[in-house]
């Protein structure tokens, strides 16, 4: 199964302030930009994925956003949100979300076996964990252009050095740049 990142940092890498708050995601860049329909490619991402798995904060993140049926932009898309702590998913989001706990190796394998091809994998410790077990494919930065000081990074300690190939950039009206990149462990 291809598991994919698409996620958002500021310049100096940090996917959330120390509080895990992310409202600079919202106030960042050329605010008066015309972005037209513009996405920056999040459609096409959720069109190409038929599953997610997501970590416990980034879960929590959502849950407490407490969106209406029309502000959940995941369709209907399978999300296995990992967690050692909590074993039942919040009243905002039973029925969208189910919890795992366990293997990672298991829960991808087990996924493949029922037939999915794509996941989104999100959440920084998430992240961290697929890319440590080498089961991250692709990655898709989006630079938010702050500079945060401090903050959650999204990534942390790799068990090797993980070379990152095959890069294409986009920049943005609203002064954001993406860059894709395909991972290559060897």
């Amino acid at each position: 199964m291809k598991c994919s990142v698409y996620i958002a940092t500021s310049v100096d890498g940090f996917i959330a302030k120390l509080g895990g708050n992310v409202d600079w995601l919202h106030t960042s860049g050329d605010l008066e930009a015309d972005m037209g329909t513009e996405d920056m490619g999040f459609q096409a991402f959720m069109d190409s994925v038929d599953c997610m798995i997501m970590g416990r904060k980034c879960m929590e993140m959502i849950s407490n956003m407490n969106l209406t049926p029309e502000q959940w932009f995941y369709g209907d898309l399978r999300i296995v949100v990992l967690s050692n702590t909590i074993k039942e998913a919040p009243d905002n989001l039973k029925g969208k979300i189910e919890m795992y706990s366990g293997d990672i190796n298991s829960l991808v394998a087990s996924l493949e076996k029922e037939g999915f091809k794509h996941a989104y994998i999100d959440g920084g410790k998430t992240i961290q964990s697929f890319i440590n077990l080498q089961m991250i494919d692709e990655i898709i930065i989006t630079k938010v252009p702050v500079l945060l000081g401090e903050g959650i990074p999204l990534f942390g300690k790799t068990l090797k050095d993980i070379k990152l190939e095959k890069a294409k950039a986009s920049a943005f009206a609203n002064d954001f740049v993406q860059v894709k990149y395909s991972v290559n462990y060897e």
